[in-house]
């Protein structure tokens, strides 16, 4: 009887680490794939736990987000952070819901390296009004089987920079 418990457990075990394991190779196949899984992933309504798990895959293991903003005396500066703090971050301040769409796309290539230009804009609920728009800047990694993102560098229009046509094409 102990032995029939024991296997029980153990695939119960089994069939859960399988359920919580996801397979998210389809989100890094392509740029486009890469790109919609990086503005789906952190978007949501409050309360809705994101698939950080997704997110993580997504970047090269030393990969930097990099925000630039204002300090207190108005001083434009920059914080790199990695996707591990980006998640801490995210999570500790977005306490109301958070919808960021890409809405034009420039892009380069060369070999491995993949420059992308992703105009957004970012709502508090899915069908509100848009809170503010900007530009990612995201350097990609193409190996022979996937893409990483190895750097998001970003500036919003609220730091005072309004978004020129050419980006909104």
């Amino acid at each position: 009887m102990k032995k029939i418990v024991i296997a029980i457990l153990l695939m119960a075990g089994s069939v859960v680490t399988q359920a919580q394991t996801k397979d998210y190779t389809r989100d890094v196949q392509s740029v486009d794939a890469i790109m919609h899984a990086l503005y789906d992933v952190i978007s949501g309504d409050p309360g809705v736990a994101r698939d950080w798990d997704r997110f993580r895959f997504l970047f090269k293991s030393d990969a930097r987000l990099i925000p630039s903003r204002k300090d207190d005396k108005g001083n434009f500066e920059l914080r790199a952070i990695s996707p591990e703090e980006y998640v801490h971050l995210f999570s500790s301040r977005i306490s109301s819901g958070f919808f960021e769409r890409e809405l034009s796309r420039k892009e380069d290539a060369y070999g491995t390296v993949v420059h992308v230009f992703s105009t957004y804009e970012t709502k508090e609920k899915n069908d509100g009004p848009v809170t503010n728009r900007g530009i990612n800047s995201i350097q990609l990694f193409k190996d022979q089987h996937r893409y990483y993102i190895v750097n998001i560098f970003w500036c919003a229009e609220s730091l005072g920079f309004p978004l020129p046509d050419k980006y909104l094409k």
